[in-house]
């Protein structure tokens, strides 16, 4: 099933490229990724077949390509998936995060990818009748937590060492 979402970040392209390569390189986007999974995988489970199973792992295996940049965007491959006992039970969500210019100062962040829904046939259905509303929901909370990082990384709460690229300075200055 394919599954999107986007949104404006207010800051120029360069700035929310170099920002979101920092995101990546620095851990916080794993993080971000595991609670948004997490928060599909609880959703998932209560209103699956099998009810909210005790003993069915949702641990997240987030991962991350490098940025590629290319002539006017920069995408980010990601994957998603529950490994562990129950990890077939939850779907794999592959997914490019990419950015924009949109405006002068702003950036078009947006996430386009495809999932496939556990279960089979039964997975499927489920999809078509409740579990694609919360794909959806889970990955619009997520570009949205990635859209406020890229926007004020020190208000979303990203971490220093996740800020800077080692050798780099913090940002572009405007007009540079």
């Amino acid at each position: 099933m394919f599954v999107g979402a986007e949104t404006v970040v207010t800051v120029a392209y360069e700035v929310a490229r170099i920002r979101l390569e920092n995101l990546a390189g620095g851990g916080w986007l794993v993080g971000a990724s595991s609670d948004a999974y997490r928060e599909w995988g609880r959703d998932l489970a209560r209103i699956g077949p099998l009810g909210s199973a005790a003993g069915l792992s949702r641990l997240v295996d987030a991962r991350f390509r490098q940025v590629v940049t290319h002539r006017r965007s920069a995408v980010l491959a990601m994957r998603w998936e529950a490994v562990g006992p129950g990890g077939g039970l939850f779907p794999v969500l592959d997914a490019d995060i990419t950015l924009a210019p949109y405006r002068q100062s702003a950036t078009l962040l947006s996430l386009t990818g495809a999932y496939r829904p556990p279960l089979g046939v039964i997975g499927a259905v489920l999809d078509r009748v409740v579990l694609h509303r919360v794909a959806t929901a889970t990955v619009q909370e997520f570009v949205d937590r990635i859209g406020s990082a890229v926007a004020d990384p020190a208000g979303a709460g990203v971490p220093e060492a996740a800020g800077v690229k080692p050798g780099r300075t913090r940002e572009p200055r405007p007009g540079c």
